[in-house]
């Protein structure tokens, strides 16, 4: 994944709370493969009528927010089930962070996963930005490094899990993110060896011991 560490960009108010999975993506939409890409169906039953025309007034088909790679809306966002393609829609879309008071669980930790910041501000922080932005500010500044967030002079402090932050930073999955702990995870298994041989199984020692001679 592309690290993120800070992002400016096009910023869109979602003025709504408990935005659900299903509301991401309609269930309807996810017969097709992900190489096809989720994007379009961003918030599909929001963005467009039964007729399938933009509906004029959804802010995210504003013209000036059609661009958008931050959305900041109000508590619970990712309510619902645990589908992973919520986010994928997102992401497919551009959306980079999501701004909120709080998230669905799952979704923050799918979210990450796919290299999308889910930043928690305070509810007020929240309808400040949101108003700011209806106003007519488009432009925000996500600073993961200084978990700040900057909108037309005002600073914002914002909360991610250290774990997640770390993830976010580097770029890395759950496989990296364990990887990065070989040297550690190789020596306490030497140590472990070493203390209870009586507790690794025959054939893991020996390929063990025969690593270490070609090592040599």
């Amino acid at each position: 994944m592309t690290p993120f560490t800070r992002l400016r960009a096009i910023a869109c108010p979602l003025p709504y709370s408990s935005i659900d999975t299903d509301q991401l993506i309609p269930a309807r939409f996810m017969k097709r493969s992900r190489a096809e890409g989720y994007g379009d169906f961003l918030l599909h039953d929001l963005r467009f009528d039964e007729a399938g025309a933009l509906v004029s007034d959804f802010p995210l088909n504003a013209v000036n927010a059609r661009r958008a790679e931050i959305l900041v809306t109000r508590r619970n966002f990712g309510a619902g089930s645990s589908r992973e393609a919520a986010v994928y829609a997102l992401v497919d879309y551009g959306i980079r962070c999501v701004i909120a008071p709080s998230f669905g669980d799952i979704f923050a930790s799918n979210a990450v996963n796919n290299g999308l910041l889910p930043a928690r501000v305070t509810e007020a922080e929240a309808e400040a930005l949101i108003e700011g932005l209806t106003a007519g500010g488009r432009d925000l500044l996500v600073d993961l490094e200084a978990r700040r967030i900057e909108a037309a002079g005002r600073a914002i402090d914002f909360a991610v899990e250290p774990v997640w932050r770390t993830k976010l930073l580097n770029g890395w999955d759950d496989l990296d993110l364990t990887a990065s702990y070989g040297e550690a995870i190789a020596a306490f298994a030497a140590q472990d060896r070493a203390l209870r041989p009586w507790a690794t199984p025959a054939a893991i020692a020996n390929d063990f011991f025969i690593e270490q001679d070609m090592s040599d």
